[in-house]
């Protein structure tokens, strides 16, 4: 959202406040004033003209400008209700030199997962990707992972879903029908072998789907635990993440308090063949250290299934 157009939002937040006042304040013009009032009518906040000044009654339900109102996080938003992908979309504004833009949709019509996999992405999910530049040798992007799974598994948690993270970035939920998938994260960079270019972080979270919209290996938060306000939870989500990037010792501390996966015999498949055992740690930037028969060992990435106790 334009700065100005902020300030004004802001403003009709504590009002009533006439539109002079407010063009004084901001050092606009009192025209300047009216169209954003307008601007801000036309991305759906309900705003009265009264006697005594403008008011802000009502904001909008979701979209980039209701998740931008009162976000504490450095962030504009670009919203879609439709788009094909949000990390596709990303790629491109970092490729244009952008940062700190968070794509976000209402619905996508051909998202990927891992490993090329088709990630279903109807009406009412929170599909978002967040450009971010950060100051890291590519080999250190995956805490980046960590942090997004932290983040969300915690907004999640907050609205009542009891989430738990499977390494290294799947966000589920443990009910009578097992696990199922509440979230997942993809991380996409550009970099050179000693800096990163761009970081892509998506972010797919069936918030307000039905339970049949979505494979049957996955949840929904409406499925367990009814709708929720889904700009209050894409703020939330922002807010956590920024503040973990900036404080990157914190990610796997938090990551593990969340673990669905420490303790558990996994199988992980990697390149090198499947390593089976008991995940008991995970260490910067996200590798998962698992006893085997053969000692522990560390994967970097791979798939990871939870087994049944032995």
């Amino acid at each position: 959202m334009q700065e100005t157009r902020k300030r004004v939002l802001d403003a009709l937040a504590e009002g009533p406040v006439g539109g002079p006042a407010i063009a004084e304040e901001l050092d606009v013009s009192r025209a300047a004033v009216w169209k954003h009032v307008e601007a801000l009518r036309e991305a759906g906040f309900e705003i009265e003209s009264r006697e005594d000044g403008y008011v802000l009654v009502g904001t909008p339900e979701f979209g980039g400008a209701a998740v931008e109102f009162g976000l504490a996080a450095p962030f504009d938003v670009e919203y879609h209700e439709e788009i094909g992908s949000t990390n596709d979309r990303a790629r491109e504004l970092a490729g244009a030199g952008a940062e700190d833009v968070v794509v976000l949709a209402d619905e996508q019509t051909g998202a990927k997962g891992r490993l090329d996999r088709a990630w279903a992405s109807p009406s009412g999910g929170v599909w978002l990707s967040i450009v971010c530049r950060p100051d890291l040798p590519p080999a250190q992007v995956p805490i980046y992972t960590l942090a997004a799974a932290v983040a969300t598994t915690e907004a999640v948690r907050e609205v009542g879903v009891d989430a738990g993270i499977k390494w290294p970035n799947d966000v589920l939920v443990a009910d009578d029908d097992g696990e199922r998938k509440l979230a997942g994260i993809l991380t996409e960079m550009e970099g050179e072998a000693d800096r990163v270019s761009w970081v892509v972080v998506g972010i797919g979270l069936n918030a307000n789907v039905d339970g049949e919209a979505v494979p049957d290996t996955a949840t929904t938060i409406r499925e367990q635990v009814g709708d929720v306000d889904r700009a209050a939870l894409t703020r939330r989500l922002l807010e956590r993440f920024d503040e973990l990037r900036a404080d990157t010792e914190a990610v796997l501390p938090a990551w593990r308090d969340l673990s669905s996966t420490l303790g558990r015999r996994v199988r992980v498949e990697t390149p090198g063949g499947d390593v089976v055992g008991t995940a008991v740690d995970v260490e910067f930037p996200g590798s998962l250290v698992v006893e085997t028969d053969e000692g522990e060992k560390r994967v970097s990435a791979g798939d990871c299934e939870h087994l049944r106790p032995v």
